[in-house]
């Protein structure tokens, strides 16, 4: 049996779009080889999830999101994790800043969607290698913006962007046939 594909999602302070992404990952990824966490380039560790982010997320795991608490990115999780998803560019310029060895695994979640759109046939950590190889080029079409104290409309905008990028990028990283 392989190891598990490991996937990191990182916004800023890991309480809206990140661990956003995390719970509706973890979801699409049902029983599948593939474990997701987040983490928050300026996260103060502890905080809980941004109620107006909770409120537009799909009734499930209530437990989760209760005891889902923030934490900071650090060296450890970048190197533990096999692909490295962030909100923004901002995010991703962040990580590769420090760590640019890092490049091949590092996107914006939806310049990983774009990458891998012209990457049929692959999945898994294959689909993740020639994603690295062949990257398309981060533009802010691919960005999520910050709902961050701008409201539900924000809120769900956000909610809805992951929403169909992950729709696109979980099955793929799981292998899984997408559902139409």
């Amino acid at each position: 049996m392989s190891a598990p594909l490991r996937v990191l999602f990182v916004c800023t302070a890991n309480i809206c779009r990140s661990p956003t992404m995390e719970l509706l990952a973890r979801d699409l990824v049902g029983g599948a080889a593939v474990e997701v966490a987040s983490a928050g380039t300026h996260a103060r560790d502890g905080q809980p999830m941004n109620p107006e982010m909770v409120e537009t997320l799909p009734t499930g795991p209530a437990a989760y999101v209760d005891s889902f608490r923030s934490r900071h990115l650090t060296p450890d999780l970048l190197a533990g994790s096999d692909l490295v998803l962030t909100a923004e560019d901002v995010h991703r310029r962040h990580v590769l800043d420090d760590f640019p060895a890092l490049h091949r695994k590092v996107f914006t979640l939806g310049q990983f969607a774009a990458t891998i759109d012209d990457l049929p046939g692959l999945s898994g950590a294959e689909l993740v290698r020639e994603a690295g190889a062949r990257r398309a080029r981060a533009v802010p079409e691919h960005d999520v913006p910050d709902p961050y104290r701008r409201g539900t409309a924000a809120a769900r905008a956000a909610t809805g962007t992951i929403t169909a990028m992950l729709s696109a990028i979980v099955p793929r990283l799981t292998g899984t046939p997408q559902e139409s």
